[in-house]
């Protein structure tokens, strides 16, 4: 299994990292651990050994080493964007994933979403004064900002080379999910068996 540890660092984050051969390991920082509640840190580590199991950092390795040989090749600087826009809508999409592992982990919808809320504005101090319900509603509406044309154009500028959706539509995403058939199915289906020894690749994914 993956060894977990505790890094001092004021911004809130965690992150795994894997290297072919050797045990993968799980990051968590201080203030993250002061900021949320031990059911939310559980959806965090669920999130990040959703990444350590989808094997993200491989593909990502390839997919960057892909971008930059595009680059190379004559008239490539167009490709290479093109297929740089679509590897950061992939590594957005990835964070989908893992949220939903979180989300299978916890079996509650609205504790990812708290971790998301916190993540989007919260502090120690502010974290209890945080309206859960609010913020799940700003998630519920977030399609209306692409009512007309230039509501989508602002969305996708703002969004486009992020590497982690916004946080709201992040939770929009899990409170979909979290009632959706699938997610039921999964909850009902024959438990995961663990034990068999896979391969440890590579690379780093953070929260």
């Amino acid at each position: 299994p993956p060894q977990l540890y505790v890094r001092q660092h004021p911004v809130p984050n965690a992150y795994t990292f894997a290297m072919r051969g050797k045990q993968p390991f799980v990051v968590i920082h201080t203030s993250l651990l002061e900021l949320l509640t031990s059911e939310e840190i559980q959806a965090v580590i669920a999130h990040e050994l959703g990444h350590l199991k989808c094997e993200h950092g491989v593909y990502l390795t390839l997919a960057n080493i892909l971008v930059l040989a595009a680059g190379q090749l004559p008239w490539g600087a167009s490709i290479a964007q093109s297929l740089q826009i679509q590897l950061m809508e992939w590594v957005r999409c990835a964070e989908f994933t893992c949220d939903r592992a979180a989300l299978l982990a916890t079996q509650n919808p609205r504790v990812v979403a708290s971790v998301l809320m916190k993540l989007a504005g919260g502090s120690p101090t502010l974290a209890s004064k945080l309206n859960l319900d609010a913020f799940l509603a700003q998630a519920r509406a977030y399609d209306d900002i692409s009512n007309d044309q230039i509501g989508e154009l602002l969305k996708q500028a703002m969004t486009a080379q992020l590497t982690h959706p916004v946080p709201v539509l992040r939770a929009r995403e899990i409170d979909r999910w979290g009632s959706s058939q699938a997610y039921q199915s999964l909850l009902e289906s024959r438990p995961a068996e663990y034990g068999t020894k896979d391969v440890v690749k590579g690379g780093w994914r953070n929260w």
